[in-house]
């Protein structure tokens, strides 16, 4: 796995997001299927980040303010928190296994989730729980026509992929 941050164009906001690899992070950028958790944009970009390297024992661990021309909103003040790494993990390692747990009685359907989704909707098939691809306009669309949807906060690799 690789973590990435990403930046919205239309918001500027930065969040991460993981992927298999970087060629995984370009296929889903291309297919549209990156959007902004905060705004909605799907116009996304790599973050500049940096690297992950350990403070020596003799300096010192103060953070710099965050100066903005805004106030606050939660989403930044959770991003500026100061999150220990072994915190993280647990709380990522949660997410993953709740994440897990709820796909385990969910259909793939891959390409044909919109498809399927809207058929449940509007009663043309028995509702079951069922997860694949859509990009984020289709995404919207659905949204707009009052289908619930909700995008996955991790990754899932489709079982075409799986070894």
């Amino acid at each position: 796995m690789i973590v990435f941050d990403l930046k919205c164009a239309q918001g500027g906001h930065v969040f991460e997001a993981w992927f298999g690899s970087s060629a995984d992070y370009e296929g889903q950028r291309e297919r549209g299927l990156l959007v902004c958790p905060l705004c909605g944009d799907a116009d996304i970009g790599k973050a500049v980040m940096a690297p992950a390297v350990p403070v020596k024992g003799n300096q010192r661990s103060e953070r710099l303010p965050v100066i903005s021309e805004t106030e606050p909103t939660p989403a930044t003040q959770v991003a500026n928190a100061e999150i220990p790494p072994e915190k993280m993990r647990e709380m990522l390692t949660k997410l993953a296994k709740a994440q897990t747990a709820m796909l385990e009685n969910s259909q793939w359907v891959g390409r044909d989730f919109a498809e399927q989704a809207r058929a449940m909707h509007y009663g043309e098939r028995d509702a079951a729980l069922i997860h694949g691809e859509v990009d984020a306009q289709e995404a919207r669309a659905l949204m707009d026509e009052g289908v619930e949807v909700a995008p996955l906060l991790l990754p899932v690799v489709p079982p075409r992929a799986a070894n």
